[in-house]
């Protein structure tokens, strides 16, 4: 039996554009990953991004960093950005950090922070809809854990509900040059990194 080292596994970053499934069929007739590139048969991406969110998704054929990362009991670092109504105060913040109950269990402590400056994104098509009367503001969330929609509800419940959400790190892989809709493979040191990262 010949067994594949793990330089042998292929690794691809894509950036998922809104309202694309992470998936590469859907019998409804949605956008899926199949629309942009044609990846290998074998790969297949590591977690998910809710339909509606943007951002960095991670594909590959490599089963153990598949595991490592989805597994919540590793709890790894993802890093989003989410553009939220209103301005949090200090207490809603404290409240992520100190984390909340989100349907009848708490989440785990999460890093938030306020951008001072908007982050430099694509413009995202079709647009978020904004009330004239109610400023918008991005915070910078890190987590632990990936419940379902779980920036969305843990920003919901402090009073500042998501208007956009764009995952940018999967532990210290990022987005970098990427536009909405384009991919790239990982190099071989980005591999070793990850792989060291995961504990594999």
């Amino acid at each position: 039996m010949t067994i594949r080292s793990h330089t042998a596994k292929q690794y691809f970053l894509f950036y998922k554009p809104f309202n694309v499934l992470c998936q590469f069929t859907d019998s409804e007739g949605r956008k899926t990953l199949k629309d942009f590139g044609h990846f290998p048969k074998a790969v297949y991406p590591v977690g998910r991004l809710d339909f509606d969110s943007e951002g960095l998704l991670l594909l590959t054929d490599d089963n153990e960093v598949n595991h490592r990362l989805s597994d919540p009991s590793f709890a790894h670092l993802r890093t989003y950005l989410a553009q939220v109504e209103g301005i949090p105060s200090s207490d809603d913040l404290n409240k992520l950090h100190e984390g909340l109950t989100v349907q009848g269990e708490k989440t785990r402590p999460a890093k938030a922070t306020i951008l001072e400056n908007e982050p430099s994104l694509q413009t995202r098509m079709p647009s978020i809809r904004v009330r004239r009367a109610i400023p918008t503001c991005w915070i910078e969330i890190g987590l632990r854990e990936g419940r379902n929609r779980q920036v969305r509800r843990m920003t919901a419940a402090i009073g500042h509900p998501t208007l956009r959400l764009v995952r940018t790190k999967i532990g210290e892989l990022d987005l970098g040059g990427l536009r909405p809709g384009e991919s790239r493979t990982l190099t071989p040191a980005e591999v070793k990194r990850l792989r060291t990262f995961v504990g594999v």
